[in-house]
């Protein structure tokens, strides 16, 4: 997949960050399932959630040292300094002390099964106010890549929902996008990881796309 992102428009170099980027949602990842095996119960609402997978585990420093996490810090409700957005986890690596810009960003959006090829759906909000946001330089994409992570709360088949947010996707101009959602494998036993590709202003940029299924632990 990688070269057929590379041979539309990405430099050799974005191969490097795009690996750094997966290797830093492989983190995301195991600490979702740290999650699940301490059976946390969640509200049913995106900042809440958020701020537990943020304050219990990806900022923990006892978590930290167990996944080899030391090298990013994260931070959250950033309001950036080129753009209007305000993002929902920051990710600094060693190279944001050299250059402040440098940064990823992790977008979160809730999602279940109401609605999902609609237009007032949790699809939409997460088309609409987190891809584009991507596509439309609300949010910055300093690496030409970045990633969002969808927080699912009702029991729904997320391939098939990953289905209708294409849908979406292509009927929305504003997302700019030239690979629709696909899956990416980024670690072992975990299937529910895809990336899109956008066009930016001559640029090709990309969008990881990580589904964390919590439904059984929304209380």
């Amino acid at each position: 997949m990688f070269e057929e992102m590379n041979a539309a428009g990405y430099e050799y170099n974005s191969i490097f960050y795009n690996s750094e980027l997966e290797d830093i949602l492989s983190k995301v990842i195991i600490c979702y399932k740290l999650m699940l095996e301490d059976n946390v119960v969640l509200s049913n609402n995106e900042n809440r959630i958020r701020d537990v997978l943020y304050l219990n585990y990806l900022n923990e420093n006892s978590v930290r040292n167990k996944i080899k996490l030391k090298n990013y810090y994260f931070d959250r409700e950033i309001l950036e300094d080129e753009t209007n957005g305000r993002t929902d986890i920051r990710v600094l690596s060693p190279y944001s002390f050299e250059d402040t810009k440098a940064y990823y960003i992790l977008e979160c959006k809730r999602l279940n099964a109401i609605n999902p090829d609609g237009k007032s759906g949790l699809n939409s909000e997460y088309t609409n106010n987190g891809i584009c946001r991507f596509a439309s330089k609300t949010y910055s994409t300093y690496y030409k890549t970045n990633g969002m992570i969808g927080f699912v709360v009702e029991e729904i088949d997320i391939h098939q929902n990953t289905a209708s947010i294409n849908k979406l996707l292509k009927s929305c101009t504003q997302s700019n996008t030239s690979q629709v959602l696909k899956f990416r494998e980024i670690i072992p036993d975990f299937e529910y990881t895809y990336c899109s590709s956008h066009d930016l202003n001559g640029d090709n940029i990309l969008l990881y796309h990580l589904m964390l299924d919590f439904s059984k632990h929304i209380g």
